[in-house]
């Protein structure tokens, strides 16, 4: 069972903004490619860091309200939150360890 949880752009600000912990927001959308790539790496880092990490998933198109609050620009793309405030942010197909380090910097 996967530690993710989907949302839309009505729940923003509640599971995002007002968390009292670290938020990875993973945008994604279903006609894009590079993001059937990096989907698997976000969920084993949502299983793996479940206990110090809310992992919150997104598709983009039916989201345009959280979509330009985290200026995403293109899909994948991953938007790291602490306390409500934007601290990283990541474009494109990256792999496991670069998005383990990232969240290692800041766990």
């Amino acid at each position: 069972m996967s530690s993710i949880i989907f949302i839309e752009d009505t729940e923003f600000e509640n599971e995002v903004l007002k968390a009292q912990q670290l938020v990875l927001v993973y945008f994604w959308a279903p006609w894009c490619g590079p993001c059937k790539l990096v989907s698997p790496s976000v969920e084993s880092i949502a299983d793996t860091y479940s206990d110090r990490l809310k992992v919150i998933k997104m598709e983009v198109d039916p989201n345009p309200e959280s979509r330009a609050i985290c200026k995403v620009e293109g899909v994948p793309a991953l938007r790291l939150f602490n306390n409500g405030e934007l601290i990283e942010s990541l474009e494109g197909a990256i792999g496991k360890p670069k998005l383990q380090a990232m969240l290692e910097a800041h766990l």
